[in-house]
């Protein structure tokens, strides 16, 4: 593989302020490409989120990576914002190789384990919007533009495999309905992109050091191992760089087509192609939560990273 595969690459990662989408566009950076990042919180305004991590930010480290970082403060639940967005992409670069959907925003908007009936409703509903119609949004906005050249490739990004999701329930019934609809709109693109050469996917990071992750555990990335006291599962843990280097690995594969319509994994992805986290480790987080922690055993990631 040439040292920049993504060379030549226009990427748009939406949803890249902070966590996974920013370790995706650092990496795809790294890969050489051309990345507008967007989000809502910026040097000037902060989202309600009310945290330091700014857009600008992400497209100074996609820079400093080795790509070009273009900051595009967006609001994609606003279609005239997002259509914007994807005219300037069009009027400066003519194109549009990678969509990432990654758009998020509901940390603060769901309780854990709280029925349906009792679970704030302007909250969950909220939630869905950030979660399901933003992707929606961009995808018909964007995909125009995606679809001029053939090869493209969409990302959605979300938490859980179909396999592991199918299965289990995710933390609440909002956040359970988010996450599953995710995963159902890759496999409905799959089927509308591929006839017409282009492959859509969704991904899943494992247990995410973000940044919320780590002020959680009241640790910094450089001592994460300290939160292993309280949470000794959490040992399986990966950076947001991670699920970043899967996307990287995606974008520069020339048959990534064979992948259409599937639900992957960072932990899966690292098998296949053969990256590794920042530390060199591959963890295998949804393998390791069925047959280990959801299984009631031990802490225990040998064998898993």
């Amino acid at each position: 593989m040439p040292e920049q595969p993504l060379k030549d690459t226009i990427a748009l990662v939406a949803g890249a302020t902070r966590g996974a989408g920013r370790g995706i566009a650092v990496e795809l950076g790294a890969a050489g490409a051309t990345v507008y990042v967007t989000g809502r919180s910026t040097r000037a305004q902060r989202s309600e989120y009310d945290r330091p991590e700014t857009l600008e930010d992400t497209a100074d480290l996609v820079t400093e990576a080795g790509g070009t970082g273009i900051a595009v403060p967006t609001d994609h639940l606003d279609p005239a914002q997002v259509r914007a967005l994807v005219d300037r992409i069009d009027g400066e670069q003519g194109r549009l190789d990678v969509l990432v959907n990654d758009i998020w925003g509901g940390e603060k908007l769901f309780a854990f384990d709280v029925p349906v009936w009792e679970h704030d409703l302007d909250n969950g509903l909220r939630l869905l919007r950030l979660a399901v119609e933003t992707h929606a949004i961009t995808s018909h906005i964007a995909l125009p533009l995606l679809l001029r050249r053939p090869g493209g490739l969409v990302v959605e990004m979300t938490d859980g495999t179909a396999e592991y999701n199918r299965d289990h329930y995710r933390n609440s019934f909002f956040y359970d309905l988010a996450k599953a609809s995710v995963l159902r709109m890759a496999f409905a693109l799959a089927h509308e992109l591929g006839p017409r050469g282009a492959t859509a996917v969704a991904l899943t990071p494992g247990w995410l050091r973000s940044e919320m992750m780590l002020e959680h555990f009241g640790v910094r990335e450089d001592n994460w191992r300290d939160a292993l006291e309280a949470q000794p599962h959490f040992a399986i843990s990966e950076t947001p760089r991670y699920v970043g280097r899967a996307v990287a690995a995606l974008a520069a594969d020339p048959d990534v087509a064979r992948h259409n319509g599937a639900s992957l994994s960072s932990g899966a992805l690292a098998r296949e192609y053969g990256f590794t986290d920042l530390d060199g480790s591959r963890p295998d987080a949804w393998r390791y939560l069925v047959e280990v922690q959801d299984a009631g055993k031990p802490a225990d990631t040998t064998g898993y990273r």
